[in-house]
C-alpha cells in the first residue's frame, strides 16, 4: 500500500460523500422534495474513485444515467450538485440538466448521460482529439454491462483499438440491465471476453475494493498514454439499490443482494485494508464521516433555499454556438 495518509483519507472522503449524497437523495425523493428518475450509486463507490484518484482535471469522463458517483469522485461541487437535482439556478447545470445531465467541463466531466452507452461514442472522441492534439489527456468511459450490446460500443472499441486512442473503457458489470440478469442477454461469462475481438488489452478488477481497481486502472492510464491503446476494464460490482429510486426488486434474489450489502460494502473493504496497514485510525474514518454529514446538511439547505431558473433563461444553454 504505497499510498499517503493524506490520499487514503481523501479516497475515504470521495466514497463516503458518494454513498451519503445517495443516501440523502433517497430520502429526499421519498419525502417529494426531488422528483424525476433517480438512479443511485450506493455500492459501487470504489470503481469511481478508483478510477478517478487517477485522473487529473485534465483527463475526460462521460458519465452513464448513473452517474452522481462519477461526477463526486472527479470532484464536481457537491453542493452544486444537490442545487442542480433540486433544480435550482445554482445547480452546475443552472437546474437544466438534472439528475441524468450533471456536467463540469473545468473538471473533465464531460456529462452523466440518459442514454445507455450514449457516453462510450463521446469518450472516444474525446481520445481522439487527445491523440490528434498531442496532449497528456487521458479519456474515460464508464458505461454497464448493459451497454456492452449497443452498437455504439462495438463501433467506438473497433476505433479505439485500431487507433491505439488514449482512453480506458470502464465497464460497471452490476449483474443487471436494468432489470434484467447479464446472463440472459450477454452470451459470455466475462465482459472482457469481447475484448479480443479488437485485439484490445481486457482486465477484470473487484469492483468493490478501491485497491484492485486503482491499481488496474493505473496501468490502464499508463500504457495508454504511452501509445500503446486502450484497455477494457470491467469491474465486477453490485448496486445496494434497485434499478431507479423506487425500484422494489423483485428481479432480485433477496439473499444475495444481503449477501453484497452485507459483507462485501466497499467502504468496510477500505476501511479494514487501510486500518489493518496502520495508515489510518478509524478515529480517522468517523472524523470524515462527521464531515462529510455537515457537508450534506448544508448541501440540502443551500439549494432549497436556492433561487428557481428564470423564465428568461429557458433557450439559453440549450445550443452550443460557435
Amino acid at each position: 500500500m504505497d499510498l499517503s495518509r493524506e490520499t487514503l483519507i481523501e479516497v475515504y472522503r470521495r466514497m463516503r460523500t458518494i454513498r451519503s449524497f445517495e443516501e440523502n437523495l433517497q430520502a429526499l425523493v421519498a419525502a417529494g422534495k426531488v422528483g424525476g428518475f433517480m438512479h443511485l450509486y450506493a455500492g459501487e463507490e470504489a470503481i469511481a474513485v478508483g478510477v478517478c484518484m487517477q485522473l487529473t482535471d485534465a483527463d475526460l469522463v462521460g458519465s452513464t444515467h448513473r452517474g452522481h458517483g462519477h461526477c463526486i469522485a472527479k470532484g464536481v461541487d457537491v453542493k452544486a450538485m444537490m442545487a442542480e437535482l433540486f433544480g435550482r439556478a445554482t445547480g452546475t447545470n443552472k437546474g437544466k440538466g438534472g439528475s441524468m445531465h450533471i456536467a463540469d467541463v473545468d473538471k473533465g466531466m464531460m456529462g452523466a448521460n440518459g442514454i445507455v452507452g450514449g457516453g462510450i461514442p463521446l469518450i472516444t472522441g474525446a481520445a481522439l482529439t487527445a491523440q490528434v492534439k498531442g496532449t497528456d489527456s487521458l479519456a474515460v468511459g464508464f458505461f454497464g454491462d448493459g451497454a456492452t450490446n449497443q452498437g455504439q460500443f462495438h463501433e467506438s472499441l473497433t476505433m479505439a483499438a485500431n487507433w491505439k486512442l488514449p482512453v480506458v473503457y470502464v465497464c460497471e458489470n452490476n449483474g443487471f440491465g436494468e432489470f434484467t440478469p447479464t446472463e440472459f442477454v450477454v452470451p459470455v461469462k466475462d465482459i472482457v471476453e469481447r475484448a479480443k475481438s479488437y485485439s484490445m488489452r481486457a482486465v477484470i478488477a473487484d469492483g468493490m475494493d478501491f485497491f484492485d481497481v486503482y491499481e488496474k486502472m493505473g496501468e490502464a492510464k499508463a500504457l495508454a498514454l504511452a501509445g500503446e491503446g486502450p484497455t477494457l476494464l470491467e469491474c465486477k460490482t453490485y448496486r445496494f439499490y434497485g434499478h431507479y429510486v423506487g425500484d422494489p426488486t423483485p428481479y432480485r434474489n433477496k439473499e444475495e443482494a444481503e449477501d453484497w450489502i452485507q459483507n462485501r460494502d466497499p467502504l468496510d473493504i477500505f476501511e479494514r485494508k487501510a486500518t489493518e496497514a496502520g495508515i489510518l485510525t478509524t478515529d480517522d474514518l468517523r472524523e470524515v464521516d462527521g464531515d462529510v454529514e455537515q457537508l450534506m446538511r448544508e448541501a440540502v439547505e443551500e439549494a432549497e433555499q436556492a433561487p428557481m431558473p428564470s423564465v428568461d433563461d429557458v433557450l439559453t444553454d440549450v445550443y452550443v454556438r460557435y
